[in-house]
């Protein structure tokens, strides 16, 4: 296919990896420049909340249930048509294999309607390539992906070309705080909760391990803290309201101490593939709206010469948006798909990269 990397396209992204069901429309005007014309996402929260973590099969119902409506008001809010856009871009992975094929069949089945091309979005290249969306930044650079299912270190060398350096060996950061949360009798999802409760909690009070911490491999671990934190509150049981404030403290510094550790070691790793004017670190994921982990990586980040770049709250957390601007860019290269794409529940955005180090890791 031909590259239209100086045309303006237009993109309708649809976003059903996990628990929320997305879509919108952004435009990608000349090399780089992009505007989010409209963002539509609906939560699944209520439904999953009462069991503490998402559950597939009611991920997947939900999907079906709304997502031609959402669809329908990302065009309406955009002001476009289908026959206006250059192309529909749909997430094939990773995620959950019921709401992955919600999203392909719906994508795929608009854009043979329409005649427009099809983009087969990984998830994790959608949420790298952001900051091209948000701050008009460009490959190469570093970034921290950090949700409830993955955590990992990556070198974006260019769209659809990236080096994995750092990884978790057992569970995802994300995932870590929502057991923590579950842990100290925290809401759902955990990760806004435990930080919540941490504001009025000592951080000393409750002594707790930083995994890996000085390590030469810049691998990520979180099963130890999870153990060490989990003897602790049973040794402070019956817990008042004031240990889970510590306790949650103590877990949210222990993690930012670990993180901009381990985030050093890959700044050390990627030394030699960043120019002097291409140091740049960005967070990815639902993670990067935790305050104190973009306050430890901000002073990370200038201790090292680095210029942070944090995408808003809501273009970090799953939506329909990356999913566009990650089309837009690779329809830019000429990089789309075919209509019998399936889904890939594991989807790996280094596939060259050696096979996940532990059994918790969500690649």
């Amino acid at each position: 296919m031909q590259n239209t990397s100086e045309q303006r396209l237009l993109v309708l992204g649809i976003e059903t990896s996990c628990d929320e069901t997305a879509a919108a429309v952004v435009v990608r005007d000349g090399e780089a420049e992009g505007r989010i014309l409209s963002n539509v996402v609906r939560s699944q929260l209520a439904e999953h909340s009462p069991y503490g973590g998402v559950v597939p099969e009611i991920a997947a119902r939900a999907h079906v249930e709304c997502l031609d409506t959402l669809v329908a008001a990302a065009l309406a809010e955009a002001g476009v048509t289908l026959a206006d856009l250059s192309g529909i871009a749909a997430t094939a992975g990773p995620g959950l294999n019921g709401g992955l094929v919600v999203g392909l069949v719906t994508g795929k089945t608009l854009a043979l309607a329409a005649g427009k091309p099809f983009l087969a979005i990984n998830h994790l290249e959608a949420h790298a390539l952001t900051v091209g969306l948000t701050d008009g930044l460009a490959p190469p650079y570093l970034v921290l992906l950090v949700s409830g299912g993955h955590t990992q270190t990556l070198l974006v060398e260019d769209v659809g070309r990236y080096r994995r350096i750092g990884t978790t060996v057992d569970d995802a950061i994300g995932e870590a705080f929502d057991k923590t949360a579950k842990l100290l009798g925290l809401g759902y999802p955990g990760g806004p909760e435990v930080e919540r409760a941490a504001r009025a909690g000592d951080a000393r009070r409750f002594p707790l391990p930083r995994p890996m911490v000085g390590r030469a491999e810049p691998h990520f671990s979180l099963a130890g803290l999870k153990t060490a934190l989990r003897q602790r509150a049973e040794a402070a049981a019956p817990l008042s309201d004031q240990d889970i404030a510590d306790l949650s403290a103590a877990f949210e510094a222990a993690v930012c101490d670990i993180i901009v550790d381990r985030v050093g070691r890959a700044m050390d790793l990627s030394a030699g593939s960043l120019g002097e004017g291409a140091r740049v670190l960005t967070i990815a994921g639902g993670v990067a709206a935790n305050k104190s982990i973009a306050r430890a990586l901000a002073g990370l980040a200038d201790a090292r010469g680095f210029h942070l770049a944090v995408p808003p709250a809501a273009l970090c957390t799953d939506n329909g948006a990356m999913i566009a601007w990650a089309g837009a860019e690779r329809l830019a290269r000429g990089l789309t798909d075919e209509l019998d794409v399936a889904a890939k529940p594991r989807w790996p955005l280094d596939p060259g990269a050696p096979a996940a180090i532990g059994a918790g890791v969500k690649a």
